[in-house]
Parts: C-alpha cells; sequence; structure tokens
C-alpha cells in the first residue's frame, strides 16, 4: 500500500486574511487619531518659521537704516528700497533672499505689519491673522506665542 501525500494548495486561508485585515485595521485605529490635526500645527510652524525669518530680515534693516520701515512702507522694503518717507539712507538688501515678493501665509492671506506697533516692545507687530483670516481672533500667529 503506497502512502500518497496530500499536497498542500498554495495560498492563505480565509482566516489568516481576515486576521490581517483585523491587525491592520487595529493599527489604524492607533495611528490615524495621532495624525489628524497635525496639518494645521504644520501650517502654524510654518507661519512661525516665516514670521522669524521677516523679524529678523526686519532687524537688519533696523541696523543698516536706523528705523524700521513704517507701515505704509510694508514688509516690501525687505525686497526693494522703498521711495517714499522716510527714506532709508543706507538700504543694503533685499534682506529676505531668494524671494521675489512677500510670501504669503500658509492660509493664502497677506501677512500683517504695522510700525510702530502696539503689542509688543520690539517697534513693530509682525503677524498672521490665522486660519480664519479675520483680525483679533484666538487663532492669530505672532511670533513667540
Amino acid at each position: 500500500m503506497k502512502l500518497r501525500r496530500r499536497r498542500r494548495a498554495e495560498g492563505f486561508t480565509l482566516i489568516e486574511l481576515l486576521l490581517v485585515v483585523v491587525i491592520i485595521g487595529i493599527l489604524a485605529a492607533i495611528v490615524v487619531p495621532r495624525l489628524v490635526g497635525r496639518s494645521d500645527e504644520a501650517r502654524i510652524a510654518a507661519a512661525k518659521g516665516d514670521l522669524k525669518a521677516m523679524n529678523d530680515a526686519l532687524g537688519q534693516y533696523e541696523v543698516d537704516n536706523g528705523k524700521y520701515p513704517n507701515s505704509a512702507q510694508g514688509l516690501v522694503s525687505l525686497l526693494a528700497k522703498p521711495s517714499g518717507a522716510p527714506e532709508p539712507k543706507n538700504w543694503k538688501g533685499p534682506y529676505l533672499s531668494n524671494l521675489t515678493e512677500i510670501p504669503k501665509d500658509p492660509w493664502g492671506n497677506d501677512y500683517q505689519y504695522l510700525c510702530p506697533g502696539s503689542k509688543f516692545q520690539s517697534g513693530f507687530d509682525l503677524f498672521s491673522w490665522g486660519p480664519d483670516g479675520q483680525a483679533g481672533t484666538e487663532d492669530d500667529v505672532w511670533l513667540g506665542k
């Protein structure tokens, strides 16, 4: 009497496939909630990075010219010498390297610059209105806040 070995079919059983799907589902249930909301945090971090770069550029402008550009001259004076009063006599810009225009905030709005400022003792206010684009709300993004 010859013993025949039964050849096992190649592939996965339904139970093995279901087990893999359950494991993937459990992992997704753990990981996805941790990632949700990170895009807002990333946008806020990007806005703070832009504000820091502009703050540093404004500091260089002030060292060269003795004062910050006024609100009318705005942030554009970091890229091109302003022609209006007070005219900077020792402008050595552009102070924001590799840029041809002032960037928008991560929500597509203009960064806000006021000089003289009222919020901080730096002499100017530099901020973004945040996700809602509205002034004076809790989601405004300030450097250092």
